[in-house]
């Protein structure tokens, strides 16, 4: 019997719009790297990668590049894999003028199509409405207007990839990467995963964006009264506060200050003042040379494991290793 082997097909997308060309151009080299290895051993092609927009040509950065996909997305009936590049921060633009995209991909993923969004191309997912009662990743800065734009998605911003149901997201930036090899991996192997990695030089198996965010406090809400609340956590940065003890200042019941405080800000008031003081401690080991005792008091805290296991459970670090990495000085 004739064994007849079927490549399967790779989309990366490319919307209209101003979106990043990196997570495009960094998603076609290292597959096409990977099809080169498997050449090199003697094995075929895994993936057909096509680059597929709406437009003839897209512009980037003022017009300082430009990339002319492959074809249009009409012209693609079948796909097995759609990746999904880092979008610019007009949202609302980008899934305005993408319409007819958001449309395809949401298609494709009911035909049986696997796919993968870079970062704030989780946009364009959530548009077609296969996010859906799923969880994602995103760059953690976009993470909170994705909750108020989608509510019906699990947003996870502290998760470098997701993968649920034959969707895989990711993180900020250029976390992309560990995206690209996360997929090499499944489609590929270990081995061409592993190879890649050194290739492009890109670490290998991280899971977690934590470390790298930074967090600001969740304003784009319009309950005046939580508002007043958090501007209060953040001027006490050194006093132990009870959910009592501000469901009292601001005379509203505590089961309704924690209901409200969650649907403003998408954490509870507890998770709220954590990250406001490890945001503090995070500063302050870096720009000081302050002890790790001196900023846990700064910071209201008075048990050392308690503040080192908040501190890990938020950053992923122990305040030591955190100090350690980013302040040479202090270390």
């Amino acid at each position: 019997m004739l064994y007849i082997y079927n490549m399967k097909h790779l989309t990366i997308l490319v919307p209209n719009g101003e979106n990043n060309l990196s997570s495009i151009v960094g998603a076609y080299k290292i597959f096409s790297r990977a099809n080169t290895h498997c050449r090199d051993a003697g094995k075929s092609d895994i993936f057909k990668i096509e680059l597929a927009g709406l437009s003839d040509e897209i512009s980037f950065y003022g017009g300082l590049f430009s990339a002319r996909p492959h074809k249009s997305i009409d012209e693609i009936e079948h796909t097995d894999l759609i990746i999904v590049p880092s979008l610019n921060h007009n949202y609302q633009q980008a899934i305005e003028c993408n319409g007819s995209m958001i449309k395809w991909i949401g298609q494709q993923y009911q035909n049986g199509a696997r796919v993968a969004s870079i970062c704030t191309g989780a946009y364009l997912l959530a548009a077609a409405g296969i996010l859906d009662g799923k969880s994602c990743s995103t760059h953690w800065s976009a993470a909170d207007d994705l909750k108020i734009r989608y509510p019906k998605i699990n947003v996870e911003p502290d998760q470098l990839i997701t993968d649920e149901l034959g969707i895989y997201t990711n993180g900020g930036a250029y976390s992309f990467l560990n995206l690209i090899l996360y997929l090499v991996e499944k489609y590929y192997d270990r081995k061409t995963a592993i190879f890649c990695s050194k290739v492009f030089q890109i670490e290998l198996d991280r899971n977690c964006q934590s470390l790298f965010m930074i967090f600001n406090g969740q304003r784009s809400h319009h309950d005046e009264l939580i508002k007043k609340a958090q501007l209060y956590i953040e001027s006490r940065l050194d006093q132990k506060l009870s959910i009592e003890h501000l469901a009292a200042i601001f005379t509203v019941g505590r089961r309704n200050f924690d209901r409200r405080f969650i649907k403003a800000t998408g954490n509870t008031p507890i998770e709220y003042i954590q990250r406001v003081k490890v945001e503090a401690a995070k500063k302050a080991f870096e720009t000081s040379r302050k002890t790790i005792n001196e900023v846990m008091y700064e910071v209201g805290y008075s048990d050392l494991k308690a503040f080192r296991e908040v501190f890990r459970k938020i950053t992923g670090l122990s305040p030591l290793d955190y100090r350690n990495r980013y302040n040479k000085e202090a270390s």
